[in-house]
This record gives C-alpha cells, structure tokens and sequence, in this order.
C-alpha cells in the first residue's frame, strides 16, 4: 500500500505534526490513532432542516465502529445539506455549489477514503459529484426510504400528494382530512416511500457499484441500515488498503447497467440529468441519447409508484434491487466491478425473488416500455425527456393546441381562470423553468390540470416544459427541453394556438411552425429579465450547463484530483 494521504498531515515531524495531532487530540483521542492508519471521512448531509436525512447521526456512529473495527480513524464532517422539501426557489440550484463544498472538503483534509451518507434527493448526485472529483476510495450509503403510509385503510406516499390535491380541488376531500393525510403519510424517518428520485438515487448508487448490495431498498427504520452502514464503515477501510478508487468502478460499463437497471425500476426522469452531471466529472464519455439507447431493450420489472402499485418497503421484502439486477443478468455487465471487490453479477446471484407481483421477469414484465425516452425535433434540437412507463398510453401520440405559460408565476395566475382557452386536447407549455430560467431548473413540469377540466373526468393531458419533475410525480410530461427558453431556445418562441405534435413511439417532438415564422418572432424575442446581479445564483446563471449535458457548471467538469498543491507550515 502507498503512503496514506492522511500520513501528509499526521505522520510530519516537528511543529508541522505537532500542531496537526496537537488540536486533533483536545477531542479525547489517543496517540495510537496517528499511528498510520487510514482515516476514514464520513460526509454527513444531517440536518434537521433536511427531515429525509434526519436520521443521519445514527447511520454515522454504526459506520464510526465499523471502521474502528477495521482498524480505521473514522473522522465525521458536514457539508451542506439539501432538503427538497423546504430549500427555495428549488434544491437543484445548489446541487453544484453542494458539490464543490465536498469536493474542497475532502481534498483539503487528512481523508484516506469516504464514506457518503446521502438521502435526500440532491444530496446524493451533489456528494458523489464532488468525491469524483477528488477520486479516492468513497463508499456511499443511502438514508433509506421511509415506511409506508396508512390513511382509512390505504397504503399511501409521496405520489398520492398529486391524487389528494385532486380531490381536494373537486370537493373529495375536506381540509381536515386533507391535513390529517398529512399526519398519516409521513410517519417514519427516510425519503420518500415511492420510486422517487430520492429512491431512484439510492438505486443508481447500487447499481453504479458505489454502495454494498441491498442499498437501495432497506427502510430507514429498519435496524438493517444500520448493519449496512458498519458493515460500510469496515468495507472502505479495506478499499484504502487495495486504493479501490472511484475511477476504477464508474466506468462506462457501469454507467450503461445504471441506466439499464433505472428502466427496470420506472426511476425519475431526475435520473438523467445527475447522471450525465456525475459522468462529466469522472471523465465517462456518456450522452443523453444514451438514456434512449439502453433502456429501450429494458421493460418495466418493479411494480413501484408511480409508474406501479407498490412501495419501496415492499422492493425490499420481495427481494431487494439484487432481485431486479439478477433479472437482468442477460443484458448487464455481469463483471462490472463494485465497491466489495466483486461484480455486480456476483453480488446478485443469490438473490431470490419472494413476490413475482412486486418483482417481474424479462419474459413477463409489468410494462414492456420503460425507462426514459429522448425526443428531439424543431421544439427540443438538443433533446428532452418523457417517462413512458408513468404516462397515459392513449397520449404517446398526440398533436394539440399550446397553452403557454410565460413563466410558473403566469401559470399560478391564469391556470384557474374560468375563460382560460383550454381543453383536454390542448398541450400545455410551460416556459422559463430551466436551469438559467428559474434559475435551478424546479420540479414545476408536470403542472397540475385546471378544476374545470378535472370535472370533465380529465387526469392527464400533455404538458412540455424546460424544467424537471418530482420523481414521484407522473403524466405524459415532456421536461428538461433543451435549449431552454431562457438561453434561446425554440420554447422560447411558442405562441398559444401553435399546434405541437407529441410522437413518443418515433422519438419526435415538433412545433408546427415554419422556420421562416420562428426567424421572425426570435427578432422579437428578449430573455426574461432574472435579476440575480451577485453571488452563487449568478455565478450559477453565468456558468450552468443546459438540461442534456447535466446542468454542471462548465468550470466543474472533471476533476482536480486529491493532491493538495501548497502547504501552509
């Protein structure tokens, strides 16, 4: 084994380590714990404004003696934590300044490997975003979803958010029954019960190889998480010693299985941007028409909300996600490696399947469309993205009238009103949510149906939109155009009445207006006034990437390795 990176700092003789060991000990730690052995970093997103990762100080003391037990010098520090939940305008705008908070973390202090406790949906691309950057030995565990929701006898989650919201804008339900559903949904701690993004993370996390099997599913208020994360705590002190790097487990063959396993599951069409984000940054040469290319082979195998019935609770008890992957032997890179030294193949081929209607086969599957298609065409040149398997079949073809949204503020104001020219046949387009236009790119896409259409029986209409989803959101959502309207794209220009045509089957999404048309009302056209003259939100808006290439920022990409160039003693 090399010198340790930690050795730099507490193996110095003189001043230099006197000083560095000296203010180490005023936290009761011995001199043995300097003695060589690998220091172990535990990145902690816990914060009590983050309620997915609430929990996160137990998981960290179960890592702490899983890596004393090792023979490491477990050493916990926070970086800044993204609740999705409260962080306004939306927590995707910080998920790059989040990033590079970890990755000056990490570089800068004694860490021989990491160990990332992540949950809630940003904190877990923001976390290996950075650590890819540095590249070291790094281990991620997951928060876990939370237990499932009981109200009068149904199970319920985050997804049924949208169907309450429904029913409580026609009259269905009451206020107190809509705040007692409340009460009702989220009753333990973890992330979202359904395939959300915060799920769909956690199952990237897995199927990329960063984490132990059964990551992905064990609940948060399982006592098995906490057998995870010793387990974990363990596992990087032994990854330091054979220098188990980041680079050596995402390679392309891993990000292809994570791509294929994400269309097995129905995950959040989330998972494309942050993704291609965590790509860019280890150096894989990955596109957004690789998206399209690999899970079109795949269909739906996990009965999960809300492309299905089920929650994430019951993955788990019906096998887990090594269930999902052994289903998909014939078509994943068997041998890719993992952070236990084994193959994603390897890690599966135990796994047995205990309920065949929550896990299905490749010969019979739930859906046989899944994953996440790319269309492109005259609206979206560089690409957007639908999830068929959580849209209405009847609506994958579809040619309608735009109803457009100048802005979410325009659509909050005129969504509602009565003499609002719409009908079920209408597409509805939503302009400047993206990455510049919100700026952050909010989960504001799959905008909710105005009443006087959901007393017509109307669940589901078109709608197109430069921003992103929730991952427990669903409808025929066309999201992430690219370019955006606020970087001048053909969004940009569409006028109500325009007629759009929607072809999910041929990849295709077009404005039914000539070019000539769009040259002359571009002359017309002006970005939409953001205001953000100072800080991280202009720095963001100045160097943010469009939606198809991750919405990193263009200084972030790669990485600039674990060495630290200058010493100040």
């Amino acid at each position: 084994m090399e010198k340790l990176r930690s050795q730099n700092w507490f193996g110095k003789k003189g001043k230099d380590g006197f000083i560095y060991r000296a203010w180490m000990k005023n936290q009761g730690i011995p001199a043995d714990m300097f003695d060589g052995r690998p220091v172990i970093g535990i990145c902690n997103t816990w914060s009590e404004l983050t309620p997915c990762n609430a929990h996160f100080r137990d998981l960290a003391e179960s890592v702490k003696k899983g890596v004393l037990e090792a023979g490491g010098f477990p050493v916990e520090f926070p970086v800044m934590s993204l609740g999705e939940t409260l962080i306004k305008p939306t927590a995707m705008l910080y998920r790059n300044l989040a990033s590079m908070d970890v990755e000056e973390s990490i570089r800068a202090n004694p860490i021989d490997g990491v160990v990332l406790l992540c949950g809630c949906d940003k904190t877990t691309p923001s976390l290996i975003m950075g650590a890819c950057s540095v590249d070291i030995p790094t281990l991620v565990i997951s928060g876990g979803p939370m237990l499932k929701g009981h109200w009068r006898g149904k199970d319920i989650g985050t997804s049924d958010v949208w169907r309450f919201d429904e029913a409580h804008k026609l009259g269905e339900i009451t206020d107190e029954e809509f705040v007692e559903a409340e009460a009702c949904m989220a009753r333990t701690q973890g992330h979202c019960a359904v395939m959300g993004t915060a799920s769909t993370m956690a199952t990237m996390v897995e199927a990329l190889g960063l984490s132990l099997p059964n990551n992905a599913a064990i609940p948060a208020a399982d006592v098995r998480r906490k057998v995870l994360s010793q387990l974990s705590g363990r596992r990087i002190v032994e990854m330091v010693k054979e220098d188990l790097k980041l680079s050596k487990i995402l390679t392309r063959e891993a990000f292809e299985n994570s791509i294929m396993v994400n269309a097995a599951i129905g995950g959040s069409t989330n998972f494309v941007i942050h993704l291609l984000a965590i790509a860019g940054r280890i150096g894989v040469d990955l596109t957004i028409d690789d998206f399209d290319k690999y899970s079109q082979q795949i269909p739906l195998l996990g009965n999960l909300q809300p492309s299905g019935k089920f929650f994430m609770e019951d993955l788990y008890y019906a096998g887990g996600l090594p269930a999902i992957i052994k289903e998909l032997k014939s078509v994943l890179h068997d041998d890719a490696l993992t952070v236990n030294g084994k193959g994603i193949g390897e890690n599966s081929e135990k796994a047995i399947v205990y309920d065949r209607n929550i896990v299905a086969t490749m010969a019979e599957p739930f859906k046989p469309e899944s994953g996440i298609a790319v269309l492109r065409g005259n609206l979206s040149p560089n690409g957007a993205v639908i999830k068929p398997s959580a849209a209405t079949p009847a609506l994958m073809k579809h040619r309608g009238k735009a109803v457009v949204f100048e802005t979410i503020e325009d659509y909050h104001t005129r969504i509602e009103d009565p003499n609002l020219a719409i009908d079920e046949t209408s597409i509805m387009v939503l302009k400047n949510v993206g990455p510049k236009g919100y700026p952050g790119m909010a989960e504001v896409g799959n905008m909710g149906i105005p009443k006087k259409l959901l007393e017509k029986g109307v669940h589901d209409m078109v709608r197109i939109s430069d921003g992103r989803m929730s991952g427990t959101g669903f409808g025929t959502v066309v999201l992430h155009v690219s370019p955006e309207a606020a970087d001048g794209g053909n969004i940009a220009l569409v006028q109500n009445g325009d007629y759009i045509s929607l072809d999910v089957e041929n990849r295709t999404l077009n404005l039914e207006v000539s070019e000539n048309e769009l040259i002359e009302r571009r002359k017309n056209w002006k970005p939409y006034d953001l205001k953000y003259n100072r800080g991280y939100v202009n720095l963001y808006i100045n160097h943010v990437e469009q939606a198809h290439l991750g919405a990193d920022m263009d200084f972030l990409k790669g990485g600039s390795g674990s060495i630290v160039t200058r010493d100040s003693h």
